[in-house]
């Protein structure tokens, strides 16, 4: 019996020795297969990263293709209002001087013929009054007006 304790303990050392020994392999493979997960998470990573700068300098350029167009835009928009204001400017000086040479010429006429001017206006007032009469004028004798006192 002491025999078969001894061998007992020997063969639970050597179990327990046998489980350390692959618990040891196991927990090396573990650490390998971690690594090399770790190791392709790094790449992974940096692959990431070199994909969004990439992104970045590709957007970087279209901003700056599109702030040069919407510069030239409104550069060329700037231009034609400039041109136009100057065109516009130009054809209102020209008219403004136009009306006060014929405003002065008028004065003049007024000032040298004072008379035929005032003869000018009776004459265009009652032709004014008369055309006012006959427009006014209905095919019913009394206005409504009178009507509206008398109800």
């Amino acid at each position: 019996m002491a025999d078969n304790d001894t061998s007992t303990t020997n063969s639970a050392n050597g179990n327990a020795r046998a489980t350390a020994a692959r618990n040891r392999s196991a927990s090396r493979s573990s650490a390998r297969a971690t690594r090399a997960s770790e190791d392709a998470m790094k790449k992974q990573i940096a692959e990431l990263k070199r994909e969004v700068s990439r992104l970045n300098r590709a957007l970087s350029e279209q901003a700056e293709e599109t702030a040069e167009a919407a510069h030239g835009w409104y550069r060329g928009a700037a231009d034609r209002a400039s041109t136009l204001y100057s065109g516009a400017s130009d054809r209102a000086s020209r008219a403004a001087s136009q009306l006060r040479s014929q405003a002065h010429s008028v004065s003049e006429t007024v000032q040298q013929n004072p008379g035929t001017f005032s003869t000018a206006m009776l004459i265009g007032g009652l032709v004014g009054l008369l055309a006012g009469m006959a427009i006014s004028r209905n095919s019913d004798p009394e206005p409504d007006w009178l009507h509206r006192w008398h109800r």
